[in-house]
Formats: C-alpha cells, sequence, structure tokens
C-alpha cells in the first residue's frame, strides 16, 4: 500500500470516527413527557442535558412518531404576568462542560397533534438533533405524577436553565 493511499484511508477513518467522538460528550439524564390530558392533543417532554466537552453545542431539532410535529420552546413572560409559549429558533445552546434544562414554565420540547395518549408509564422515542453531536435517540418515560422540580435540586447553580 502507497503512503499515499494509507494517508487517504487514515483520514477517512478519522473523518468518520469524529460524529461519534463528538456525539460522546452529550448525555441525556432525568428526561420525562407529561400530557395535560388523556385526549390531550399536544405534550410536552423534559429533561437534563449535559456536554462533558470543551466547546458549546446546540439542539437545534427534535423528532418523535408520537405526534405530527415536535419544536423546541419556551415560555415568555410579557412582564405583565402572562406566559405564553414560543417556539425557540435557533434552538437551545449547551454550553461547554455544562448543561441545560428542559423544564416546566422554561424550555421544553412540545409536541403537537399527539398521534395517540401519554399514558403514565408508556415509554415514548425521541431524536434530539445538535449541531455537533448530531442524532441522539432516546427512550422517554411518561411520568404523570412527577412534579415540576423533580430531579433538579441536586443539579441547581450547575447548569444553563433557560428561563
Amino acid at each position: 500500500m502507497s503512503l499515499k493511499t494509507l494517508a487517504i484511508a487514515a483520514i477517512g477513518a478519522v473523518a468518520f470516527a469524529l460524529p461519534g467522538l463528538a456525539q460522546s460528550v452529550i448525555s441525556v439524564e432525568d428526561a420525562y413527557a407529561r400530557a395535560s390530558s388523556p385526549i390531550a392533543k399536544s405534550g410536552a417532554a423534559f429533561m437534563v442535558i449535559n456536554n462533558s466537552g470543551d466547546e458549546a453545542d446546540r439542539l437545534i431539532g427534535v423528532r418523535t412518531d408520537i405526534a405530527r410535529k415536535a419544536e423546541l420552546h419556551t415560555h415568555i413572560d410579557d412582564g405583565n404576568g402572562n406566559m405564553s409559549m414560543r417556539k425557540v429558533e435557533g434552538g437551545f445552546v449547551v454550553p461547554a462542560n455544562g448543561a441545560h434544562v428542559l423544564k416546566r414554565g422554561g424550555d421544553h420540547v412540545m409536541m403537537m397533534g399527539l398521534t395517540g395518549p401519554l399514558n403514565h408509564g408508556d415509554i415514548l422515542r425521541m431524536t434530539l438533533v445538535f449541531e455537533q453531536a448530531g442524532a441522539i435517540d432516546l427512550e422517554v418515560p411518561v411520568d404523570l405524577e412527577r412534579k415540576p422540580v423533580h430531579g433538579m435540586k441536586s443539579m441547581q447553580g450547575q447548569m444553563n436553565t433557560g428561563g
């Protein structure tokens, strides 16, 4: 094998390995989904996204078969005590060596046009799409009993909470 062929093969191997290396720095914990009622047409998912890498990444999209549309949303206070939800263009930054929390009353995954009920104990499949790490598949439990701050207490002060 010539030196040129060997160099091309090495570059190819590194190029294929990089997405895997980038993906390994993003992890998700404490994920769960909720629906407002058994006949709800929408639901939301919440989680803690950790980034152990030295560079920030950005969650730019989400996919799931349980809804016709899934988007990244946040709650916005108009200053008069009125909260509204809005789609977030550009996604959520997950800081280097930090985390970003998707939580009730803040940033979250919004699932609209549910194709079936979200029953307590069900598991839904979801794919998070990041600029650097690419697609990460998750199994998200439906937990209709969880309190808004469940799982967040031990992580306060360590992350970007999104609002």
